[in-house]
């Protein structure tokens, strides 16, 4: 490290790489080989980008092997097989955060009988209701809020003005970003629409080891039985989860993705963008749902869907491919249709 930034030596024993330049290089950020200038390090993966090294300003370059005597760009660079992995790590060294001093902020309120295990820090405004459980090195941030009885696990992380809804638990190493809201009713109504009345939610909202819950992304309680996101599943920023919805381990949910009551995810789902699914639906682990897939109906384990309704993609795409072919011959048909008009 050189003034509490990156050298290029250090991050050459990062990544495991062959150094070909100064060490000492500084290296504060990283950026693409277009807007990279002074004190950043860039990639090169493919050859077809080596034109772009002609006005790269970066101070390090990351390419692979076979490039490494290309013309242009830093003088100063490191060898990689790997250039797209090498960079992840780069961003991880960089973008570390310096965490704040331990303890409960003055301003922040802590309700009657809550405890915590360890060091843990609550932040100016942060509140908790009665009866909060934390564990160790948990961090509370600024205006978040955490209603009575919820337990956290060790090192949870929870963002500014996140609100955890009472009697939520969360697992180890949870994060949710700013503006999360996680254990609140759902949406549940019954009579007449004239003068519908809300179902009260008496279920539980269980959030298992490592799992982060995206900015302003929110998971409803349960109604009678629990709502569950199993550990290691990631959700984006804008993520709905409804009432009764349980979700497996590891999976990947995207954002503005919509998950209506009841339903049932299994382990290591992955769901694009914009996908919405109706309730009380099934889909099996390892499955995929393409970015603005309408899922209507069960998805089997390992499926590729995608399409509203959603189908299977290779499916889709024979459908669409067909679609393209068949737009040519509307003239000739509509034609032929006229010609024959005329006949009779």
């Amino acid at each position: 490290m050189t003034d509490g930034r990156l050298t290029a030596g250090a991050i050459a024993a990062l990544v495991g790489g062959e150094l070909v330049g100064h060490s000492d290089t500084p290296v504060a950020g990283a950026a693409s080989l277009e807007e990279a200038g002074p004190g950043d390090i860039a990639f090169l993966g493919a050859s077809r980008h080596t034109p772009r090294l002609a006005d790269c300003r970066a101070d390090v370059l990351l390419l692979p092997p076979r490039l490494r005597g290309v013309a242009g760009g830093p003088a100063t660079r490191i060898i990689v097989p790997d250039p797209r992995s090498a960079i992840l790590a780069v961003l991880d060294a960089l973008t570390q955060e310096v965490p704040g001093p331990w303890g409960v902020h003055p301003t922040a309120r802590v309700g009657r009988g809550s405890r915590w295990d360890g060091r843990i820090a609550i932040g100016p405004g942060a509140t908790l209701g009665a009866g909060v459980r934390l564990g160790a090195e948990c961090r509370i941030g600024p205006g978040a809020v955490l209603g009575d009885r919820v337990v956290l696990g060790e090192r949870c992380h929870i963002g500014a003005h996140a609100v955890v809804a009472a009697d939520t638990v969360l697992g180890d190493r949870v994060v949710l970003k700013p503006g999360a809201r996680v254990g609140q009713e759902g949406f549940a109504w019954m009579g007449p629409a004239a003068t519908p009345h809300r179902v009260p939610h008496q279920g539980a909202c269980r959030i298992g080891d490592d799992v982060e819950v995206g900015a302003n992304a929110t998971v409803d309680r349960g109604s009678l039985g629990a709502t569950v996101i199993g550990p290691g599943t990631k959700l984006d920023n804008l993520v709905h989860i409804a009432h009764n919805v349980r979700i497996g381990a590891r999976c990947m949910i995207l954002a503005q993705v919509g998950v209506a009551g009841t339903t049932t995810i299994g382990d290591d789902v992955a769901i694009g963008g914009q996908a919405g699914l109706a309730g009380q639906l099934s889909v099996g682990d390892g499955a995929r749902l393409a970015a603005q897939s309408g899922v209507i109906g069960d998805v089997p384990a390992a499926a590729t869907v995608s399409g509203y309704p959603a189908r299977d993609h290779r499916a889709v795409l024979r459908q669409t491919a067909a679609l393209a072919r068949l737009a040519p011959l509307v003239p000739t048909l509509e034609r032929l249709v006229h010609d024959h008009a005329d006949s009779d």
